[in-house]
C-alpha cells in the first residue's frame, strides 16, 4: 500500500492550523488564568490536577493502542475485526475508569490531604479542584476510542475542528472567570469539567454517525482481550513515563521550593505541552500509514515514512523552537507581563527536551506497529524514569531547581540512542541509513540556520521589532537550508508537486 503524500501533506496542514490556533488561545488563556487565580492558586491547581494527570496517561496510551488496532484492521481491510476491537476497547475503558475512580477517591485523596504542601485556608478549594479534575479525566478517557477511530481513518479535518471547538470553549471560560463572584479555583475546575463533557459528547456523536463500527454492541473474546491488554499495558507504561516523571518532579519542587517555583515550571510546562503537540502533529498525520504499511507487509514504504517522518517532525519543530529559544525573555514578557523567576530558564530547558524527543515519534509508531513493545518500553521507559530518583538525589543535596531539567535532557539523548538500537531488532532497518538520511542533515541545518538570527539578535536592542525580525529570519533560514540540505532530489520534487497541486486547486476554486 503506497503512502499517500498528498493526504499526509493535507492532514499535516490541517493539524498545524489547528495547533497554531490552539497554541495562541492557550497562551492567552494561561496568562489570564494566572492573573485571575494568582501565582499561589495557579500552582495549587497544577499540583492537585497533576495527581489526576498522572492517571491521565491511561487516556493517551489507550487511545494510541486503540488506534494501532484500528489502523491495523483497516490496513488488512478487516472491518469485522475492527468492529470487535472497538466494542471490546470501549468495555475495557469503562473497567479502567471504575478502577481509576476507586484509586483516586482513596489513595489519591489521601495523598492530596496529607502529602501535598497546600496552605490550610486553600485546602477545601483544592479538594474541589481535585474532584473536578477526576471527572474531567473520566470523560476524556471515554472520548479516546472515538478520537482514535477518526485518526485511524485519517479524518484529520474532523479532529482539528473538534479540538478548535474545545479550545474556544476554554477561552470562554477565561471570560466567565472575570465576572462570576465565586472561589476562582473551584469555578475554574468546574468550568473545565463542563468543557470536557461537551468535547466527549461531540466526539461520540460524530463517530457513531460517521462510522457504523462505532455503534457499541457487547462482544467478548478472551484472546483478543489479552492481546489488547498486553499491548496496552506496555504502551501504557511507556506513555506514563513522561507524565509520571513530570508530575513527580513537580511534587518534588513543591516539597523543596515555594509554590512560585512550581508556578514557573507549570508555565514552562504549558509551553512544553504546546511545543510537544506541534511536534506530534506531523507524526499524527503519518502514524496511520506507517501502521497500515506494516500490516500490509510493505517494509520499504514503512522505512521511507519513518525517515521522512523523523526528519520532517524535527524540522517543523525547529521552526518554532529557534525563535522561542532566542527571544524567550521578550515572548514571556509579552505573554505574562511579569513572568515568575525561573520561567525563562525552565521553558528553554524543557523545549530542548521536546526537540530531542521529536525525532523519535515515527520510531515510536514503528515499534507500536509491530505489537512487540515489551523490550522497547521497558528499556526506554526505564531510562526516562531515572529522572525521578536522580532529581530527588540532586535536590536533596541542595542543587538548584533547574538541575532536574538538565537531567531530563541528558536522559532524553540516551533514550533516543536506545530507541534506534531497539527498533533495529524489531524491524531490521539500517541505523547507518537513519544517521545519514536523518540525523546528519538536521544537525547541519540546525547549526547553519542559527548563525544569521544570532547575529541579528546581538545587533539590535531588545524590542518587539527585533522579535518579529528574528522570527522571520529564522523561518526563512530554516526553510531554505531544509529544502536544499534536508531533502533529496526526489523529496524536493514531491514538495514541488504538492505545492503545485495546491495552487492549481485554489485557482480552480476561484
Amino acid at each position: 500500500m503506497p503512502s499517500n503524500n498528498t493526504r499526509i501533506a493535507k492532514n499535516t496542514f490541517m493539524l498545524y492550523f489547528r495547533q497554531i490556533l490552539i497554541l495562541l488561545i492557550n497562551l492567552y488563556t494561561v496568562r489570564i488564568v494566572l492573573e485571575i487565580l494568582g501565582a499561589e492558586d495557579y500552582g495549587i491547581y497544577n499540583v492537585v490536577a497533576g495527581v489526576i494527570t498522572m492517571s491521565g496517561f491511561l487516556t493517551n496510551s489507550m487511545a494510541a493502542s486503540c488506534q494501532r488496532f484500528f489502523s491495523f484492521a483497516l490496513g488488512n481491510g478487516d472491518f469485522i475485526r475492527l468492529k470487535k476491537v472497538f466494542s471490546l476497547s470501549l468495555a475495557i475503558y469503562v473497567l479502567i475508569g471504575i478502577l481509576v475512580l476507586i484509586l483516586a477517591e482513596t489513595v489519591g485523596l489521601w495523598f492530596v490531604f496529607n502529602k501535598l504542601v497546600i496552605p490550610l485556608e486553600r485546602k477545601k478549594p483544592a479538594i474541589w479542584a481535585y474532584q473536578f479534575s477526576l471527572i474531567s479525566f473520566l470523560f476524556s478517557m471515554l472520548a479516546s476510542p472515538y478520537m482514535a477511530m477518526i485518526i485511524a481513518h485519517e479524518e484529520m479535518k474532523i479532529y482539528a475542528y473538534v479540538s478548535i471547538v474545545e479550545v474556544s470553549l476554554k477561552l470562554v471560560i477565561v471570560l466567565i472567570l472575570r465576572f462570576i463572584v465565586w472561589d476562582k479555583l473551584v469555578l475554574y475546575g468546574l468550568l473545565m469539567t463542563i468543557v470536557t463533557i461537551i468535547n466527549t459528547s461531540i466526539y461520540r456523536v460524530i463517530s457513531t454517525a460517521k462510522y457504523k463500527v462505532c455503534k457499541y454492541s457487547f462482544y467478548w473474546n478472551y484472546d483478543l482481550f489479552k492481546e489488547i491488554v498486553k499491548f496496552s499495558g506496555w504502551n501504557m507504561f511507556g506513555s506514563s513515563v513522561r507524565i509520571f516523571k513530570n508530575q513527580i518532579v513537580n511534587i518534588l519542587l513543591n516539597q523543596y521550593f515555594n509554590p512560585v517555583v512550581v508556578t514557573a515550571r507549570s508555565i514552562a510546562a504549558s509551553v512544553d505541552s504546546a511545543a510537544m503537540s506541534l511536534s506530534q502533529n506531523f507524526n499524527t498525520a503519518m502514524r496511520p500509514q506507517i501502521i497500515k504499511c506494516f500490516a500490509a507487509g510493505e517494509k520499504k514504504a514503512m522505512f521511507s515514512l519513518i525517515f521522512r517522518g523523523s526528519k520532517g517532525t524535527y524540522l517543523l519543530m525547529y521552526l518554532f523552537f529557534l525563535p522561542l529559544m532566542l527571544e524567550m525573555p521578550v515572548i514571556l514578557g509579552i505573554w505574562l507581563k511579569n513572568p515568575p523567576e525561573y520561567a525563562v530558564l525552565f521553558t528553554r530547558l524543557m523545549l530542548f527536551d521536546v526537540l530531542i524527543t521529536s525525532i523519535s515519534y515515527p520510531i515510536m509508531t514503528a515499534a507500536q506497529a509491530t505489537g512487540n513493545l515489551r523490550m522497547y518500553q521497558s528499556v526506554v521507559g526505564g531510562i526516562l524514569l531515572l529522572n525521578v530518583p536522580i532529581s530527588w538525589l540532586v535536590l536533596n543535596i541542595g542543587a538548584p531547581a533547574y538541575s532536574v531539567l538538565i537531567i531530563a535532557i541528558i536522559l532524553a539523548i540516551i533514550a533516543f540512542i536506545a530507541r534506534l538500537i531497539i527498533l533495529k531488532r524489531l524491524v531490521n532497518y539500517s541505523i547507518e541509513q537513519f544517521l545519514r538520511i536523518v540525523l546528519v542533515p538536521i544537525l547541519v541545518i540546525s547549526v547553519l540556520s542559527v548563525i544569521l538570527p544570532v547575529i541579528i539578535l546581538y545587533s539590535m536592542t531588545q524590542s518587539i521589532i527585533r522579535l518579529c525580525f528574528v522570527t522571520a529570519v529564522c523561518a526563512v533560514s530554516i526553510s531554505l537550508f531544509s529544502y536544499y540540505i534536508g531533502f533529496n532530489r526526489e523529496e524536493r520534487g514531491k514538495i514541488k508537486n504538492i505545492i503545485s497541486k495546491y495552487i492549481f486547486l485554489q485557482g480552480e476554486k476561484q
